[in-house]
């Protein structure tokens, strides 16, 4: 039992490494907090990334949480500080993690950096 969670956390692991490494690529940082209701997401670029927001908003939809508090800016770079927490019925699905946050996160920007080499 020990075995599998070790090469399923390996797995992960290497599969974040991409995921970060195209992030890197396009030049995006991404944090994620644990709060006591929540997640604190912060998400940065220093280029514009127009149609990021909607992909990063999608995500937050696909793992159940809603958005109680945030500050965008997508003038000359891209900048987002997000409060994620407790969907409608009152409870996050799941046992979501900050790192399942982040992955998700992730997922979305390459995502959309693939949608935007595809223009």
């Amino acid at each position: 039992m020990v075995r599998v969670e070790r090469k399923e956390s390996a797995a992960r692991e290497m599969e974040e490494s991409r995921e970060v490494s195209k992030a890197v690529k396009e030049g995006v940082k991404v944090t994620v907090e644990t709060l006591e209701k929540g997640f604190l997401i912060n998400v940065y670029s220093e280029k514009n990334c127009s149609g990021l927001l909607v992909s990063i908003l999608e995500a937050f939809e696909e793992l159940g949480l809603d958005v109680l508090d945030a500050r965008v800016s997508c003038s000359d770079n891209f900048q987002l500080e997000a409060i994620g927490g407790e969907n409608i019925e009152g409870q996050v699905e799941g046992n979501i993690d900050a790192q399942m946050v982040k992955q998700s996160i992730l997922q979305a920007i390459n995502n959309w950096s693939e949608s935007n080499e595809q223009k």
